[in-house]
């Protein structure tokens, strides 16, 4: 490897080298404060990484991983949002007696796994990628072991995420049969080629999807969703909401450009009826909840649909806005699932719709910023969220996608109601004497509420001031050369 292989492998490289720094310092000294901050220090240094990097073309290093203005993009992405998960993190288990000093380990290794997927350009380091990021999850998932349902959600996830790699590397093995290759340059080339897809090639394309599918909990690969939302610490909730399927759907976007997958009908049907089925069945199944974290779960089923719209553009515009909502979606979701772990106590999260019965009279600043996140994730003017939304509706109108357009303004208005639901709660009047305050260390105060309030000013300021965003996604993935316009 040159020393430029090196440079641009250098956020990999940092998480690395922190999460081994972090091993071997708790195995010398248990002590929160401190693994937090090396723990944080990794996220900022390996962001700061990126700027050394020239992303003007992209930079291959064969025969594994491709740098380019989309991987910059994305990778500080969600070492942005790892960074504020971990704020959060601290704030949250500083208030629990469990060791929590190998949680930061996982974290960073989680975030790794969804990194390494991002630049992947070969079925080896993207298997790779999925597997460090799914090994870590079943571990954090499950890391109040105390706690009521956390070993059952850690169970079920381990099961059906071992199920899911096991179609996946059925389908990457019958494709490889298939082209001989398991670059996605030399599947590109190998399918050219045919005249027709081949029916073992479809077959492994299909297989492909469901394990893809259960990553970013689509329908009808979604039956984990609520029950692992539902029983995970609320910080990796959060983190399995955004930065685990950031990592797979930048996976996604790469491999079907690089192959032109959208130039076969059947592919498109594919991925159309499980955009509409997502759409339906996460926002009619969430107006049944009455748990706050499985709203949001079902919720954000519905959100992939959203995004799957733009996905089935197929085109530069399709992966711009697909970058955009993400950005949007990663902040409010963030957002949400910190006001819960913020009200939470040692014994549970705060996910019951009593949990925030009046909690506008009580701490009205984390209600408004919990309003400011919901009214977000259902496109209400102002929010970065709306602004999301407009431009996944304008990439489907841009390439006639009429029908899913169609459906995600009908299941815009649908959740609309489940949103308003939480929201109306929080305004009413406490029916009893409004509990004492608790009162919360400086530290974990500012870690906790500090976050929070970057969150709704991002929230906010891209809502009102989109263009910034706008001109740095499409200036970095103007380097997305492998893109195959309609």
């Amino acid at each position: 490897m040159s020393v430029n292989d090196f440079i641009h492998l250098m956020p990999l490289l940092i998480l690395t080298v922190g999460a081994l720094v972090s091993m071997l310092v708790i195995s010398a000294w248990r002590n929160h404060k401190i693994i937090y901050v090396i723990t944080a220090v990794s996220f900022v240094a390996a962001f700061a990484s990126l700027f050394e990097q020239h992303v003007a073309a992209p930079y291959t290093i064969e025969p594994l991983f491709v740098m380019d203005g989309f991987s910059a993009f994305y990778i500080g992405l969600m070492l942005v949002t790892a960074l504020l998960i971990s704020m959060l993190s601290y704030a949250y288990f500083e208030q629990r007696e469990e060791r929590k000093e190998e949680y930061y380990i996982l974290l960073i290794l989680s975030t790794l796994g969804a990194c390494v997927m991002v630049i992947s350009k070969h079925f080896a380091s993207f298997f790779l990628g999925l597997e460090i990021l799914s090994v870590a999850l079943y571990s954090l998932i499950a890391y109040l072991r105390t706690r009521e349902r956390s070993d059952e959600a850690g169970i079920k996830y381990l099961i059906l995420a071992a199920f899911s790699s096991a179609f996946l590397l059925f389908g990457m093995a019958l494709v490889y049969a298939a082209t001989g290759t398991m670059t996605f340059t030399g599947i590109a080339t190998a399918i050219a080629a045919f005249d027709r897809l081949p029916l073992l090639l479809i077959t492994g394309f299909g297989m492909m999807i469901i394990g893809i599918g259960f990553k970013l909990s689509v329908v009808p690969f979604h039956m984990w969703t609520p029950d692992v939302y539902e029983g995970a610490p609320a910080p990796v909730t959060a983190f399995i909401a955004t930065v685990s399927k950031g990592g797979v759907l930048g996976l996604l976007i790469r491999f079907f450009m690089e192959v032109d997958g959208f130039r076969y009908p059947t592919l498109v049907l594919i991925f159309t009826i499980i955009a509409i089925a997502s759409m339906f069945a996460g926002n009619l199944l969430a107006l049944m909840q009455q748990n706050v974290k499985r709203i949001l779960a079902y919720s954000s089923i519905s959100h992939l649909g959203y995004l799957l719209v733009a996905f089935l553009a197929g085109n530069q515009m399709g992966v711009e806005a697909i970058t955009f909502y993400l950005v949007a979606y990663f902040i409010t979701t963030v957002g949400a699932f910190g006001v819960i772990a913020m009200l939470s106590d040692k014994d549970r999260d705060a996910e019951r719709m009593e949990d925030f019965k009046g909690l506008l009279w009580r701490r009205p600043w984390t209600a408004a910023i919990f309003t400011a996140m919901l009214l977000s994730l259902a496109g209400i003017p102002l929010t970065a969220g709306f602004v999301g939304k407009f431009y996944i509706i304008a990439t489907g109108v841009n390439t006639q996608l009429w029908l899913p357009v169609a459906i995600l303004v009908l299941n815009s208005v649908i959740g609309l109601y489940y949103y308003i639901k939480i929201i109306a709660v929080m305004f009413q009047q406490p029916e009893a004497a409004m509990e004492p305050r608790r009162q919360l260390r400086p530290s974990i105060y500012v870690a906790s509420m500090g976050t929070l309030t970057v969150l709704a000013l991002l929230l906010i300021g891209i809502g009102v001031y989109p263009t910034a965003l706008i001109n740095l996604i499409t200036t970095l993935l103007n380097t997305f050369t492998t893109l195959t316009l309609r």
